[in-house]
């Protein structure tokens, strides 16, 4: 389960990282046009951005994880992007944390198994 949680993450991110993108661009539409709080949807991109890629970087890096940090550290990273990335990058961040909770469930297992997968 860790190598699918992982691989959950990872789609997640990729998918969290265009979302921020089409944020960033409405954000920059409303900015054109002199739209209020174009800039909080602006600053909400950046932090789809940056979240998303923290997501694609633990996610791989949970694929051989041997303990639960990455597992916690994915869980973290998604609801900071829930929150800070904005309501696209929240649909795929969600998904990423249930890779984070895929990737504990699947350390959890394998130390219970003595794996070394």
């Amino acid at each position: 389960m860790r190598k699918a949680g992982g691989i959950v993450s990872i789609i997640a991110g990729v998918f969290g990282v265009i979302a921020a993108l089409v944020t960033l661009l409405f954000g920059g539409i409303g900015a054109a046009v002199d739209a209020s709080s174009s800039g909080t949807v602006i600053w909400l991109g950046f932090g789809g951005v940056v979240f998303s890629f923290l997501v694609i970087i633990f996610g791989a890096l949970a694929i051989n994880a041997k303990s639960r940090t990455m597992g916690l550290a994915l869980i973290v990273f998604s609801g900071a992007g829930i929150i800070l990335g904005g309501t696209f990058v929240a649909i795929f961040m969600l998904l990423s944390l249930v890779g984070g909770v895929l990737v504990l469930l699947g350390v959890r297992q394998a130390n219970k198994e003595g794996a070394t997968e």
